[in-house]
């Protein structure tokens, strides 16, 4: 891999919004410093020592003071060429906006401390873990990952890794402190709409509203007990002879995960698995192997690799039952009908879904399918799924597409559908009343804008803010030199 894409991951890995949270460096071994008064002595080159003697101290530059913060010269750089290299535009990002967003993450997370917003050091260790578990997989070895950052051991790139989490944690839990009361009514939306001016107003893309049946065929017993017993002898293998978990996953394995040896990462009780999953993820000690079970996606075994508190770092194999030809076409023989007796109109689309499909999370709504981005009915055609979209496409109008094959990306086989376009919007400018969800977001967060404008502003005026002259000259966003 070619060292910028590396460095790339790393940092997308360890900052969010493209925006890096700057680095320590070997002259200065925390960013972070004791006090106002010590910041303000490190900002024009000393510091003191025991004695209270003054000697200087060798620094790349600092930018700025934020707090217990300081940002250094370096670190602007450092961000530019960091935001360039995950193939961010930098067209329109200036090094002064790049500072004054290095300044605001430090307020959040200088004024978080203050109110006791605290993040434990096991919060900021858990991530860490997860971080650099995966770099050793893109890497290929911890030694590869240590040569490349220039560490001599794995305590020192954990000690680095943790200060830059912490204080983006710290700046992220203080951010949704502010706004995490925030809330809109109606009559908020009503005004924030009536301030737009008609030729101003934002113009909603294309969108539709889908339904689905899902027939998904079931295995008879003789495959299910083929896949058990199959699923037996690999556990006995890796408990007696010693072959290796993740081998096998990579060997048999029918899930997504199979690429990577079955790990799934850390998984909590609030993961977004299966509650069959997680019951058997928490049931096993450290080290431990499941017996077979059962889950909408098929037979599973289970290894806990390691249990760190309330996370578990697990893998699993994943093996289905196979689906004969016959099962398969009887499912699709039913969809069949179940099209035709809509068409005639025997019963509703709706209650066609209801009675007969297959697909727990739509059948008692309908059939209606719900965009995984914000949860509305609503799928804004120049930002659906490309195979979706494909489906959809050249249905008519309460038009039901014959049943479509289809493998679930998840595990769980393969399955039949039909579809159907229940409405269609087209491009528009913004309407209150059809638009009312939409235009409520835009309300919320021009809200949650104003209010962290609002505190932004007080903060700096109440907090320790030194800003180095090259930089005063800076049209910045907030009021950060106090002029």
């Amino acid at each position: 891999m070619h060292k910028t894409t590396k460095k790339a991951l790393f940092y997308t890995f360890l900052f969010i919004s493209g925006i890096i949270l700057g680095q320590e460096t070997d002259e200065i071994a925390n960013t972070q410093v004791e006090s106002p008064e010590l910041a303000l002595e490190a900002s024009v080159g000393m510091k003191k020592d025991s004695t209270h003697n003054f000697k200087k101290l060798k620094l790349d530059g600092i930018a700025s003071v934020v707090g217990d913060y300081v940002i250094l010269e370096s670190d602007i750089e450092k961000t530019m060429i960091d935001l360039k290299s995950q193939g961010a535009s930098t067209e329109d990002i200036t090094r002064c906006r790049l500072l004054g967003k290095l300044m605001e993450d430090r307020l959040y997370a200088h004024q978080a401390v203050q109110d006791s917003l605290l993040i434990s050091d096991d919060e900021v260790g858990l991530t860490t873990d997860r971080q650099i578990k995966s770099f050793v997989t893109q890497m290929g070895s911890m030694e590869k990952l240590l040569k490349f950052y220039k560490k001599e051991d794995e305590a020192s790139l954990r000690e680095d890794i943790n200060k830059i989490n912490k204080l983006r944690m710290l700046s992220e839990k203080m951010q949704n402190n502010i706004i995490s009361e925030i809330k809109i009514t109606p009559e908020e939306v009503r005004q924030f709409f009536n301030r737009i001016p008609e030729n101003e107003r934002p113009v909603f893309g294309a969108e539709m509203e889908i339904s689905q049946i899902i027939k998904q065929p079931k295995p008879t017993e003789e495959e299910k007990q083929k896949v058990i017993d199959r699923l037996n002898t690999i556990k006995s293998d890796i408990e007696d002879n010693g072959a290796k978990f993740s081998v096998k996953a990579i060997l048999y394995s029918q899930g997504p995960s199979k690429s990577t040896g079955g790990s799934l990462g850390a998984v909590t009780k609030e993961s977004g698995y299966v509650k069959e999953f997680k019951d058997v993820a928490f049931s096993l000690r450290e080290g431990e192997i499941s017996d077979p079970f059962e889950t909408m996606f098929g037979y599973h075994i289970l290894f806990v690799e390691k249990v760190r508190g309330q996370e578990r770092d697990v893998r699993h194999i994943l093996l289905q039952p196979e689906i004969s030809q016959e099962s398969l076409n009887d499912a699709k023989s039913e969809l069949d009908s179940i099209r035709k007796h809509v068409s005639e109109g025997k019963y509703t689309f709706e209650e066609a879904a209801q009675n007969f499909s297959d697909e727990k999370e739509t059948k008692f709504d309908g059939g209606q399918l719900r965009n995984p981005i914000n949860y509305d009915s609503k799928f804004e055609l120049t930002k659906m799924d490309p195979a979706l979209y494909n489906q959809v496409r050249n249905l008519k109008d309460d038009e039901i597409s014959y049943p479509l094959y289809e493998e679930d990306p998840r595990g769980g086989g393969p399955k039949y559908k039909i579809l159907r376009v229940t409405n269609r919007y087209d491009e528009h400018i913004a309407d209150f009343a059809k638009d009312y969800m939409k235009i409520q977001q835009l309300a919320l967060t021009e809200k949650q804008f104003n209010t962290i404008k609002k505190w932004l502003s007080e903060h700096i005026e109440e907090t320790y803010i030194s800003v180095n002259e090259s930089n005063k000259a800076c049209d910045f966003a907030n009021n950060w030199v106090k002029e």
